[in-house]
């Protein structure tokens, strides 16, 4: 085993938090139950947010970046896993208050460790990510809020980012009519593969409307926030649910109670961090029946571990089309 690894690490740069790639070794990690020999990683939206310091994601310094990770299992104190293992993690704080996964070892708390399902690949668990498993949580929510097929189109703002990409691929293999929120127009091609059967151009929901809406949307998943969620929610049938997911476009909610108490939509959240493991679970399962392999290799691609800090700004700009998955050992 090596003495020292590369890891993309978050530090105090002249008062804001940059992460840089560098150098650790074994007694640099945390003390966890479980070391991993980490194989990939992600590029998620909070991922750009750490690296970059756009916002105040990481709440202890220095701190390893990357809220994803799957690779195999070196050594356990845990009873639940073996060397040899494959395994992922998603979340529970990895990056903010847990050294995370843009890191070629990491030690984790065994509670956040969860057994690849056997018929992915490492890389392919990461071209799922958070993003996508995220997604699965929020189709989870539509189909306990009783939504189906038969109710009418389903709206997927931030259509090309990782979110929009797999509940699009989701939501289509299920017979969902998805139609796509998107600025980007040279995207349409890409959202058409994924199974998107119309768009809506990004701006028209991102302008300040009424509280109340023509009835367009059956359900809705949202990444995007503020403006556009009020729209979104304008919109939305009665009795309708929008799963919110994200806030790529601003943490406030400028709406009214209109859409609650006089249709009855349900604005349900979807907490990707800490969900129950059952629950995690519960998304791997799914996704492994209902996101169709080549839809993941038609989402995602692979950069190195290098090009972190450069990606962590084209994902803050909007540039990043689809999942990123990151080669720690590239």
């Amino acid at each position: 085993m090596a003495n020292s690894f590369n890891a993309i690490v978050a530090h105090d740069v002249a008062g804001k938090t940059v992460g840089q790639l560098q150098q650790l070794t074994l007694n640099d990690l945390p003390d966890e139950d479980v070391l991993i020999a980490v194989s990939y990683s992600s590029l998620n939206y909070k991922d750009g947010l750490a690296v970059t310091g756009t916002r105040d994601i990481c709440k202890r310094l220095p701190m390893v970046c990357g809220i994803d990770l799957a690779g195999t299992v070196v050594a356990s104190r845990s009873t639940k896993f073996v060397p040899g293992d494959s395994v992922l993690v998603n979340g529970y704080g990895l990056s903010e208050q847990h050294w995370g996964g843009y890191s070629q070892m990491q030690r984790v708390n065994a509670d956040f460790v969860l057994k690849v399902p056997e018929s992915f690949s490492l890389q392919e668990t990461m071209a799922i990510g958070t993003a996508g498993y995220t997604a699965m949580l929020s189709v989870l929510m539509l189909e306990r809020q009783g939504v189906t097929p038969m109710d009418g189109e389903v709206l997927v703002t931030g259509a090309a980012g990782g979110v929009g990409s797999v509940s699009i691929a989701l939501l289509a293999n299920l017979g969902y009519q998805v139609v796509a929120s998107t600025g980007r127009p040279d995207t349409h091609g890409y959202l058409k593969q994924l199974g998107a059967q119309g768009f809506i151009e990004r701006q028209s929901l991102a302008e300040k409307g009424p509280p109340l809406a023509e009835e367009r949307w059956a359900a809705a998943i949202d990444s995007v926030g503020s403006d556009t969620l009020a729209n979104v929610i304008a919109q939305t049938k009665r009795n309708g649910c929008v799963a919110m997911c994200g806030l790529a476009g601003g943490i406030d909610l400028p709406s009214s109670v209109f859409p609650f108490i006089l249709r009855g939509v349900i604005l349900a959240g979807i907490d990707s961090v800490m969900a129950s493991m059952a629950l995690r679970e519960e998304a791997w399962r799914r996704l492994d029946v209902d996101l169709p392999k080549d839809k993941i290799m038609a989402i995602s691609r692979v950069e190195p571990m290098s090009k972190v800090p450069e990606l962590a700004q084209q994902i803050i700009a909007g540039k990043i089309r689809g999942r990123v998955v990151i080669d720690v050992n590239a």
